[in-house]
């Protein structure tokens, strides 16, 4: 009795102790993100497992660390395979207190993330064309900066002068912070002056830099730190402080949106708004910490500013891993108190290498608001990229001029901060007045306000209207950050209903794409029923998650077309793009149908742009359309991320439908929203048709290889298969077919009438032959060595043989069973005396 008394209170005090999470060391340690059930008791977890209990995970439900000292493998891995294959055969037997744990993934450390930051200025102009004569001079004759100096306007210089006596502004650098209030380039900056006016400052809206640690002690911040908020993920220590030379990129990006009006230094967006640090940038971290510094106290942490994302260097193609696709997913559902936390990231500094953010996991997710960068001249800067996932754009570096903000020391600034990693936290400023002014806003609700405020620039470049009358540029977004028009809508603004989404089926195309000015597209029709069935009433955000098979990455480009004829341009073709595959289980995003009403065909348009050796394939996409719901309270949340999201591929919901693929002549060059209707037939490989995955009959998809036309073409009602399925279209009309399959036919019937005739007259002359002759009766020895008994024993080989490829067969032999049971049995000396009796 004493003994497992003793024992038990070991294992109290153990775990006890192990419930607070421990310094973590990568070097010496592996560690296991585990989902355990939530009656599983992750101590009986872990001493079946025979790992370390570390504790929960982050503010994921019911997810939780283990660990163990490293080894090159570790029981516990076979272990955990072994429950994934029983679990996916639904095998629970015997699993005891394993069968609580329902998901597990051993943590790996990954690349640091890229801190999406420029030169200074005077390196802030476009780079030189690979190859120019510019091209080949060194870097600081290459890049000149603009020595056109610009005048201040006399009377805007006495208006900022008037505003900082009324708003007691002293801060020694705020006549530098042109970002707040240009006297030169007038009307080229946030327009936030009237929202302090009001009294609108940032009062209890709450900031975080998720970066590498902010300086705290720093006059111009410290008044504003919300150590509660804040933690180390690089030291696991509760102050995020830099510690490294570089550390100093969140300490800028922190004094854009939170610097204190006290005389040091400038003023922040939200100079009141309190402001916190997530170190994560400074060491490697796994997908366990990543996910958990998204979730850091999310009830009290309301915006998330990220200047950061993988290399932007037009060949990388990254996403965030399950873990932190869950944290993000948990923080919208149930962060600040179930209104969602705000995720702002930086577009990217990709454009001179031809990137595109929807290759970007980070900034293409619904959840996050992406912000792009303009320079003081309102121009397009030379490293913001482009894409359809981007919501806005807003100031940072550029024109000869960059943020002025704060830096790490105790009254120090700094001139030349710049890169979209300056734009997001203006983006993140302008959010938190936002939510000062009306904190009951929800994630969506924010982006439903940038979407209706923000104001397009340069409007002589590529916009588009939008369904509901709005600008939308792939360069832009919906325009640039208006912090009084934000603040002013978000006063009065209704709030959305719930969430709701539409998924697809999976559209299986698999035919090759045409290289060169030719497409390859594939339609799918939302139809109002199903719309009403997903509970979903307008659109917002729209996904197309495929897969393409290639062997070169860069090449390819994608767009998509709605109901309404806006084409948004997914993905790009990537000159530096190398890589020996297509797109896998990738997920674009587009924001340019915002309030769209989804109904109608939606269509996916793949190019292989370049006419090499590399080539590939468009074997299927699904479509998903968000928005907001309809009934609100039939509306459900939507299911966390799994790892197998992806994989039901094959899986037909209900009657399937077919795919049909015709090729079409283009041109080249096409306008955002085409005008052409060229449908001219010309030669295309056959395919074969095969099963669609359908919610119900009424969706089907459709493939073309086509350029784009104005409007997706209307379908044939008629099958294009003149005879069954199976058979090829060759990619003509079935009259066409008829003509070929007739011709085919009259050649067969010819070669088998020519064949009866040789056949004939070959009976004829053996027949007269054996007229001529007699036959000699072969005794059993001869008739042994000619394949008699033999050649009978070599007959059944060969039936054996048959029959192992052909398995059995339902028709009838070729003899009756009379005849087979003669000739089998029959003695091949009294066969051989028949034969020389018969008559022929």
């Amino acid at each position: 009795m004493l003994l497992p008394k003793c024992l038990g209170l070991l294992a109290l005090v153990c775990f006890s102790s192990a419930a607070n999470p421990r310094i973590r060391n990568h070097d010496t340690h592996d560690y296991y993100a585990l989902h355990l059930r939530s009656d599983a008791s992750p101590q009986q977890v872990s001493l079946a497992l025979g790992l370390d209990y570390e504790g929960k995970l982050g503010e994921l439900p019911d997810h939780h660390t283990f660990s163990s000292p490293r080894r090159r493998r570790h029981a516990a891995d076979a272990i955990l395979e072994d429950l994934r294959r029983r679990r996916r055969k639904r095998d629970f037997t015997g699993m005891g207190a394993l069968e609580g744990v329902l998901w597990s993934q051993k943590q790996k450390t990954k690349a640091r993330m890229v801190k999406r930051n420029v030169l200074p200025p005077m390196l802030n102009r476009a780079p030189p064309v690979p190859g120019s004569k510019e091209d080949a001079k060194p870097a600081a004759v290459a890049n000149v900066p603009d020595n056109t100096e610009p005048v201040a306007n006399p009377e805007a210089v006495a208006q900022r002068t008037d505003l900082a006596r009324e708003l007691s502004i002293e801060d020694p650098i705020f006549n530098e912070q042109w970002h707040l209030f240009n006297t030169m380039q007038l009307g080229h900056d946030i327009n936030v002056t009237g929202v302090w006016k009001q009294g609108i400052t940032g009062e209890g809206a709450t900031a975080v830099m998720v970066d590498d640690g902010i300086d705290m002690y720093s006059d111009d911040l410290k008044d504003n730190y919300f150590a509660k908020g804040s933690y180390d993920f690089n030291e696991q220590t509760d102050e995020p402080k830099p510690r490294l030379k570089d550390d100093r990129h969140g300490t800028r990006c922190a004094g854009e949106i939170a610097a204190v009006k006290n005389g040091v230094c400038g003023v922040g967006v939200a100079y009141n708004a309190r402001i916190g640090g997530l170190r994560i940038l400074s060491k490697i971290i796994t997908d366990e910490d990543e996910a958990s510094a998204m979730n850091y106290a999310f009830q009290d942490n309301q915006i998330y500013s990220c200047s950061w994302g993988p290399p932007d260097d037009g060949r990388s193609m990254d996403a965030p891993g399950i873990l932190i696709r869950k944290a993000v997913v948990n923080a919208i559902q149930n962060g600040r108190q179930g209104k969602g936390n705000i995720y702002v990231f930086a577009a990217g500094n990709g454009r001179g290498s031809g990137d595109n953010c929807n290759f970007d996991g980070y900034t293409n997710s619904i959840y996050t608001i992406t912000v792009g960068g303009i320079d003081r001249k309102g121009k397009q800067t030379y490293y913001s990229e482009h894409c359809s996932a981007q919501l806005v754009v807003t100031y940072s570096s550029g024109s000869g001029d960059a943020i002025h903000t704060t830096d790490v020391g105790v009254n120090q600034c700094y001139a030349n901060h710049g890169g979209t990693s300056a734009a997001a936290p203006l983006g993140a400023g302008i959010f938190a007045l936002a939510l000062s002014a009306r904190p009951e806003l929800t994630w969506r609700d924010l982006q439903q306000i940038l979407v209706l405020t923000s104001v397009p620039i340069n409007e002589d470049e590529d916009w588009d209207t939008t369904y509901i009358g709005r600008k939308f540029s792939h360069a832009y977004g919906y325009g640039k950050l208006d912090a009084y028009a934000v603040v002013e809508k978000a006063k009065t603004i209704d709030l959305l209903k719930p969430q709701a989404w539409l998924n697809s089926p999976w559209m299986h195309v698999k035919h090759p794409i045409p290289q060169g000015v030719e497409g390859l597209l594939s339609t799918f029709e939302v139809t109002e029923d199903q719309m009403t069935k997903a509970n979903l009433e307008r659109v917002e955000h729209v996904t197309v998650s495929m897969n393409i098979e290639h062997t070169r990455r860069g090449d390819l480009s994608v767009e998509l077309r709605s109901p309404t004829n806006l084409v948004s341009h997914l993905s790009v073709t990537r000159r530096m793009d190398d890589a020996k595959q297509g797109y896998i289980d990738w997920t674009f995003m587009s924001v340019a149908h915002w309030g769209e009403p989804g109904v109608g065909k939606w269509s996916v348009v793949v190019k292989d742009t370049e006419v090499n050796e590399h080539n590939g394939s468009f074997t299927d996409w699904k479509l998903t359309l968000w928005g907001e719901c309809i009934d609100p309270s039939s509306q459900e949340l939507l299911p966390m991320p799994k790892e197998d999201d992806d994989d039901n591929h094959d899986v037909i919901t209900a009657s399937p439908s077919f795919v049909s693929v015709v090729a079409v002549a283009t041109e080249t060059d096409l306008p955002a929203n085409p005008t052409d209707h060229q449908h001219r037939p010309v030669n295309a490989k056959p395919i074969s048709s095969g099963p669609q995955t359908t919610t119900t009959a009424s969706m089907s998809a459709s493939t073309t290889a086509t350029n784009l036309p104005s409007e997706p073409p209307v379908e044939d009602k008629e099958s294009p298969h003149f005879l069954p399925h199976y058979f090829p279209t060759f990619g003509v009309s079935k009259r066409t077919q008829v003509w070929i399959y007739g011709a085919f036919a009259i050649i067969v019937l010819f070669c088998a009438g020519l064949g009866t005739y040789f056949f004939v007259q070959h009976r004829k002359r053996r027949r007269s032959e054996r007229e001529d002759y007699e036959f000699e009766v072969l005794d059993d020895e001869d008739a042994a060595l000619n394949g008699g008994v033999g050649g009978k024993k070599k007959g059944r080989r060969a039936g054996e043989l048959y029959d192992a490829f052909a398995g059995e067969s339902d028709e009838e032999g070729l003899l009756s069973e009379e005849d087979e049971h003669e000739y089998r049995d029959e003695d091949p000396a009294e066969r051989g005396k028949k034969e020389g009796s018969d008559s022929y």
